[in-house]
């Protein structure tokens, strides 16, 4: 007996490469979970007023202690629509979780301290809900390391097939 396919689209499941849109659904019902964890996080953490893409913007100014720009980012969180981390980058200032310096015709972002706070209560909640529970779900860190190679690899498939359909 053949197994089910679980698609969110029959038409896409059809023919040969059928087992990509099982793919789909499964990094759209992970992406809509994930969004959801980290408002849920950060709320639990002490603010429940950003949305996930303020939450990633905010984690990434965090990361290694670097000031960066808006274009770097944007590269960072492979997002090609600078318009939206601009106006999660102006939120964010007005809520007083990051700070910015303009150098020459360029500005910086950092976090303020109220955000780096933020950022350490996210991860108190985060270690709490989320890491303690990865434990029973009996995959080692190397396993989970290899999702994120994968899905780091089918990220550039992507990228590529979205090249070649704007050129279409």
């Amino acid at each position: 007996m053949e197994k089910r396919r679980i698609v969110s689209s029959r038409h896409l499941a059809e023919g040969d490469g059928w087992e990509a849109s099982e793919v789909e659904y499964g990094m759209i019902i992970a992406y809509n979970a994930f969004s959801r964890w980290m408002t849920r996080c950060m709320a639990a953490a002490g603010n429940a007023d950003m949305t996930p893409l303020e939450i990633l913007v905010l984690h990434n100014l965090n990361h290694r202690d670097r000031d960066k720009r808006l274009t770097d980012i944007g590269f960072l969180l492979n997002i090609e629509d600078s318009h939206t981390v601009n106006y999660a980058l102006k939120k964010l200032l007005k809520m007083g979780l990051i700070e910015s310096e303009k150098r020459g015709k360029e500005v910086f972002y950092r976090p303020s301290e109220t955000g780096i706070a933020l950022c350490e209560d996210y991860r108190t909640v985060r270690d709490r809900c989320f890491v303690e529970g990865l434990s029973r779900l009996d995959m080692t860190g190397d396993d989970m390391r290899d999702i994120a190679s994968s899905l780091r690899l089918l990220s550039g498939q992507y990228d590529q097939a979205s090249r070649a359909a704007a050129s279409l």
